[in-house]
């Protein structure tokens, strides 16, 4: 296969294993990074050399139209993730969340369009579902913005699927839960636990231990995202990827402590503690539709499934090489 994908956000977390398995699949990839002055690629520049070598690397900025539409130029299909993520950041700067999230997908969508880009493949979130209010969630649950983060990220969905509506692009919208394991920031709460646990804490400072989330090994999510981009019937809509296996906050601590051999406490403190009203309750995913639209069913589901992804975290996030990345005393917003 010969036609050129543009993923965005590809020096991210997600993006970057994304990246890793496009190529793996013998896709060629052009990668847009976040410009910035360290001339860093973010997590791309933890990739093997050879891996490196095979990727078309743009450096630009989502929020600047020119640089989108250069960076897509020759570019047949685009896996678009470039975003701002994280929720405790939107409430002290919600501003830049619509540049970002809204306003650089508008630059992704226009840009396909004028250029007659093939696919789009825009990546939601499950926080655009707010709290359940039915159980599992499909894709037709109300979408709820209990945080300018995740209003932004309805903003952007609705966007790109107005274009769709409006103008024929082809743009599809894959809405992954919760998604862990390898090079995530410790914003979330699986290498939150991890990296205090491997620092030899034994009471851990954390948030809200009530909530439940579906969370999804990062290999299952971009086996679903690929998928999406693969499938014809997939344009025009919206395709949960999650793991359908609810579990609560605190039985998930529980678990990796007992993955790391740890005995813990908890402290939740207030500044790791969401307003009431933004905090989302409940989540898990019907992926009815994946499996029935895509043929995609998730490797690590059930409490089994979330285990093996688990020590697979774990490891990563022990090896001296990654610890030094992460700054434990901090707390990432």
């Amino acid at each position: 296969m010969t036609e050129r994908i543009l993923v965005t956000g590809a020096d991210g977390f997600i993006g970057s294993h994304l990246v890793e398995y496009l190529l793996e699949q013998g896709r060629t990839v052009r990668a847009f990074v976040y410009y910035n002055s360290f001339d860093s690629w973010g997590w791309l520049d933890a990739l093997p050399a050879q891996t490196r070598d095979e990727l078309d690397v743009v450096v630009g900025d989502i929020r600047d139209a020119g640089s989108v539409r250069t960076a897509m130029q020759g570019c047949s299909q685009v896996m678009h993730l470039a975003a701002l993520i994280g929720i405790p950041y939107s409430y002290i700067a919600p501003e830049s969340y619509v540049d970002v999230n809204v306003k650089g997908t508008l630059n992704v969508v226009q840009a396909a369009r004028d250029l007659g880009v093939a696919k789009i493949v825009h990546t939601s979130t499950s926080e655009t579902y707010g709290t359940a209010q039915f159980v599992p969630i499909t894709e037709q649950h109300p979408l709820v913005g209990q945080s300018p983060y995740a209003a932004s990220k309805i903003g952007a969905d609705h966007m790109a699927l107005a274009f769709y509506r409006s103008f024929g692009t082809p743009v599809a919208v894959v809405r992954p839960f919760n998604t862990y394991g390898p090079r995530q920031s410790t914003r979330a709460i699986i290498p939150t636990v991890i990296t205090q646990i491997a620092d030899g804490r034994r009471r851990l400072a954390l948030g809200a231990l009530s909530p439940t989330r579906d969370f999804n090994f990062v290999a299952d999510t971009v086996r679903g995202m690929a998928a999406v981009l693969e499938s014809p019937s997939s344009i025009g809509e919206v395709i949960n990827i999650g793991s359908g296996f609810e579990i609560g906050i605190g039985e998930l601590v529980s678990l990796i402590a007992d993955v790391m051999g740890a005995k813990v406490d908890i402290e939740s403190t207030a500044e790791r503690t969401r307003p009431e009203a933004s905090e989302v309750q409940r989540l898990v995913a019907d992926n009815s539709k994946a499996q029935t639209l895509l043929g995609w069913r998730p490797d690590y589901s059930g409490h089994d499934g979330l285990s093996r992804g688990l020590a697979q975290t774990v490891a990563w996030f022990c090896n001296a090489a990654n610890k030094v990345r992460y700054h434990v005393s901090r707390y990432s917003v």
